[in-house]
């Protein structure tokens, strides 16, 4: 991706050295969603039956002293850049279907990091809290994506800040809202069918802004594969498998390699929102 000398976003919050750990408090806004965190930690809590989405409360590890290298600078402009990226792209969406786009923050912590959906451990990943309107980055996970799930180049990465931008989104647009209403009237399983809904729109929103930097010429040689390659390293089945041995299709709550790949073609190719309704779809056919 074509970024170095570019301008980047003033919506980021340097939290690195801010927290020193302590015990956990309740939500004050909205649940916490991820497209990408919950990767150890989840499959974890899947292996012990539970739904990922409930682990807003609780203890969080204390966080380290923090002493930034120079890569770990070069992680914050890169990140900084992309975020003005998604910027630039919604606010044009927006106004071209009559909206305003309200731009997200993005919080850089370190170790663990409270927030108005809870205290979260860095082991959990990337996450979107629509309680603060904030997106949650670990630098750390440059390296867990790369290694360990072997998703590697600069655009996987931008890939997973356009999927968290992307339910800011949905949380601008109210699908959020919307959807999260439904849990109280659903079992755990039917409401795992919205989360993958919700999921995959993401992932779709993603593909839209891939698209617009795609046309902007930014993007270099091997971009969009590494997206894609990332939108199949984070697929329920891959994750499950590779973390627990088997797939539990009944667990899903963000969508299987195939899918999570497949929706953010589309949005790639569609380019605008008109063809991202994942709610409207049979669950059977996502």
């Amino acid at each position: 991706m074509k970024w170095r000398g570019r301008e980047g976003s003033s919506n980021i919050e340097d939290g690195r050295r801010s927290y020193s750990g302590g015990g956990g408090f309740r939500p004050t806004g909205g649940f916490k969603i991820s497209g990408f965190g919950l990767i150890i930690v989840a499959v974890i809590y899947l292996i012990m039956g539970g739904n990922p989405l409930d682990m807003l409360t609780g203890g969080a590890p204390t966080a380290s002293s923090y002493q930034p290298s120079a890569a770990d600078e070069e992680k914050m402009q890169f990140l900084s850049v992309v975020l003005k990226d998604t910027e630039d792209v919604w606010k044009k969406i927006f106004e071209e279907n009559g909206l305003t786009y309200k731009e997200p923050v993005m919080h850089i912590f370190h170790g663990a990091v409270k927030s108005a959906c809870g205290v979260q451990s860095a082991q959990a990943g990337p996450f979107y809290c629509p309680g603060d309107q904030k997106l949650y980055m670990d630098l750390d996970f440059f390296d867990e994506l790369s290694k360990n799930l072997g998703a590697k180049g600069d655009f996987a990465i931008a890939y997973v800040v356009a999927h968290e931008v992307g339910h800011h989104v949905q949380n601008m647009l109210g699908i959020m809202r919307e959807q999260q209403s439904k849990r109280r009237t659903l079992s755990e399983n039917e409401y795992n069918k919205i989360s993958v809904a919700i999921e995959l729109q993401a992932d779709y929103l993603a593909g839209v802004f891939a698209r617009w930097e795609d046309e902007a010429g930014y993007l270099e040689k091997g971009d969009l594969m590494e997206a894609i390659n990332a939108t199949s390293a984070v697929g329920d089945d891959t994750l499950q498998k590779k973390y627990q041995g088997a797939v539990v299709p009944d667990s899903f709550t963000h969508g299987t390699a195939e899918q999570r790949e497949r929706w953010f073609k589309r949005g790639y190719e569609a380019g605008d929102l008109s063809q991202g309704d994942t709610f409207s779809v049979p669950y059977d056919e996502l």
